[in-house]
């Protein structure tokens, strides 16, 4: 570690290198957010050494308001702004200014287009919040005292890929940060439209934030230039559209509108105010294996956490906004939540007005329901899982792509389009929705007109086995091998075109001897029509998609044996079945039962359990055909 004297020089983490590089560089749009950013930073420091304060008032002793100041200076060419929260050390300078240390970093990158103006609704969706400062400055100085301690730090970066850190003469408890402007972003130089911006996106912050000018190295008198009331404490009616969504980018670090906006007081037992928001585009963490909601909770207007695991379930951790409870003691520890009751109690609340608020919009706006489902809908079917006091209410507004169009469908939809004779719900699980149209095991259904559910989530395999039936239909996976087609009428193969039974049957003879303990069993198939083989498991055998899953996780450590089906009205298993009753059938049908068992394993998205010998195997046989 470096002297008391030395400036200290780090490199940046490599993915906050590529975003820097990619917002000093590009030119943006909507520039205007960063003040935004740093203000909700600037806020949530206040926050948070008010909760400290709790417990150890001596932290804010002789400065005990909270407050964020803004300073335009024109002749400097730059943008101060400070507050007196709980301010950083060295520690936190290099964790929070040098180091994305949030789940979905990666993702977020990925999607980097080189499109500045679609890159930049991305910065709002990952909640990059200080480093949008390099949007509009060339170099961004930050002088920090933490609360409670004695030193200053200052850190300092041009963004270029490093940053400078050193000691500091002692400033007072808090965070400011000064922006020097880079040419071409003088506006916000401009009181007025500083005062703009403020007022567009940060006017619900609960802290007094001032607005003030330099000249000549003086200071104007500071202006307050938001209302500074908590918008969830304030009646509905007085709160328009405009103020709901600027809230809902504060809280969510968000550029999108919201889709649905929930917002009540509960009074009885249990006093709390919920202002939630469910966001139109997918949060970057949606799929972080944490599952941590990120609404925050306050207690009588006093933020105590934004780690909700406790008061909001998994399933609904897209949910963004703040829950105030009027409950709970003002020192509850982060700790004490999890078994506290009255968070129990709000929990089970909360989750019945989200998922009562979600049927109400597929009842009353299937198309923007529609919506919500295509971005969350993986998330909430968790709760199917899960939450068996809402299982129902769940499965009610579920929604799923199916064989019968390329729209959703609900579960009451499908049931009500089943054909007669038709005493199941049948789906294909697959990894995606292309792999479940290409599945073979729907032919035989698709040539009868049965729709099929096509599941692509990895939670469809797992919420099945919690629900066996819907409006006394079980679920029946295509892939099990005892699905009977034939009660639902037609044929799916022409009987007259089939091999003559006796050929079959030697083939199937032929077939059961040639792989040995390669597959369960081998025999005739009518579900399939385009096709001439496929896999299918047993009826007490795990499903082949939820078998693929647990494995791909190291979850199971076996792979159970698969039956093989023969189309008997397919041309190849016709010529093979025509084989198999002349001399040295079982010789000559060697090689092409591996082939065909290969085959199956394809169609189903896996690989030739012998590659080479697959290769090997489908050369000569290209030979001969070339040959005669």
């Amino acid at each position: 570690m470096s002297s008391a004297d030395t400036v200290e020089i780090h490199e940046f983490q490599a993915e906050v290198a590529r975003l820097l590089n990619m917002m000093v560089r590009s030119v943006y749009s909507e520039t205007e957010i960063f003040l935004r950013e740093l203000i909700s930073n600037a806020s949530d420091a206040c926050d948070r050494l008010r909760y400290e304060a709790l417990t150890r008032p001596e932290l804010i002793d002789g400065d005990p308001e909270f407050r964020i100041t803004v300073t335009a200076d024109k002749a400097a060419r730059t943008i101060t702004l400070a507050d007196n929260g709980i301010g950083m050390n060295r520690d936190d300078l290099i964790a929070n200014l040098g180091t994305i240390a949030r789940s979905g970093t990666a993702a977020f990158l990925d999607q980097l287009s080189g499109d500045t103006r679609k890159d930049v609704s991305l910065i709002g969706q990952f909640g990059v919040g200080f480093y949008s400062a390099f949007m509009v400055a060339d170099r961004v100085d930050v002088v920090s005292r933490k609360a409670g301690e004695e030193d200053t730090w200052r850190w300092s970066s041009d963004g270029q890929g490093a940053y400078t850190l050193e000691p500091a003469e002692r400033a007072e408890r808090g965070t400011t940060i000064t922006l020097h402007v880079r040419e071409g972003e003088e506006e916000y130089l401009e009181a007025a439209r500083l005062r703009h911006i403020v007022a567009t996106y940060s006017d619900h912050i609960a802290f007094p934030i001032h607005l003030a000018e330099a000249k000549d190295g003086e200071v104007t008198e500071e202006q307050s230039v938001n209302k500074g009331s908590a918008l969830w404490t304030r009646p509905k009616g007085e709160i328009t559209d405009e103020q709901y969504t600027a809230f809902y980018r504060h809280a969510g670090h968000a550029f999108d509108e919201p889709a649905l906006t929930l917002h009540y007081k509960a009074e009885g037992t249990i006093e709390y105010a919920a202002l939630l928001f469910v966001p139109e585009q997918r949060p970057m963490d949606l799929f972080d294996p944490a599952r941590k909601p990120r609404v925050k909770l306050y207690v009588k207007r006093v933020f105590i956490t934004d780690d909700t695991e406790n008061l909001i379930p998994g399933y609904l951790r897209f949910l963004r906004g703040v829950v105030d409870s009027e409950d709970l003691p003002l020192n509850i520890s982060r700790e004490m939540l999890q078994n506290n009751p009255v968070v129990a109690r709000m929990r089970k609340a909360i989750t019945g007005r989200v998922v009562a608020a979600l049927e109400a919009k597929a009842k009353e706006d299937a198309e923007g329901f529609e919506k919500v489902w295509e971005s969350f809908g993986p998330v909430i079917k968790e709760g199917i899982y899960e939450d068996g006091e809402r299982r129902d209410a769940l499965l009610g507004i579920a929604r799923f792509r199916s064989t019968h169009g390329d729209g959703w469908t609900s579960l009451a939809d499908y049931v009500g389009r089943m054909k007669d004779g038709q005493e199941a719900i049948y789906y294909v699980s697959a990894p995606d929705l292309a792999a479940a149209k290409r599945s073979p095991h729907l032919e035989g259904f698709t040539s009868r007109g049965v729709e099929v559910l096509l599941l692509t989530d990895p939670v469809d395999d797992f919420w099945l086995s919690m629900v066996p039936e819907f409006e006394g239909k079980a679920f029946k996976s295509v892939t099990r091998g005892g699905a009977d087609l034939s009660r639902l009428g037609g044929d799916a193969a022409d009987k007259e075109a089939a091999a003559p039974e006796g050929q079959t049957a030697a083939l199937v003879a032929a077939l059961k001897e040639a792989l040995g303990e390669a597959v369960k069993d081998v025999r005739t198939t009518d579900r399939l029509t385009g096709s001439a083989v496929c896999l299918v498991a047993d009826e007490g055998d795990m499903d082949i998609n939820l078998q693929r899953l647990l494995k791909q996780h190291d979850q199971l450590n076996f792979e159970a044996l698969r039956i093989l089906e023969v189309n008997p009205g397919h041309p190849l298993i016709k010529a093979l079945a025509a084989r198999a009753e002349q001399d040295g059938a079982l010789d000559a049908l060697r090689d092409p039962a591996l082939l065909l068992l290969d085959q199956a394993r394809i169609l189903e998205g896996e690989l030739p359990s012998d590659p080479a010998g697959f290769a090997r195997r489908l050369a000569e046989l290209m030979a001969k055909g070339l040959h005669g």
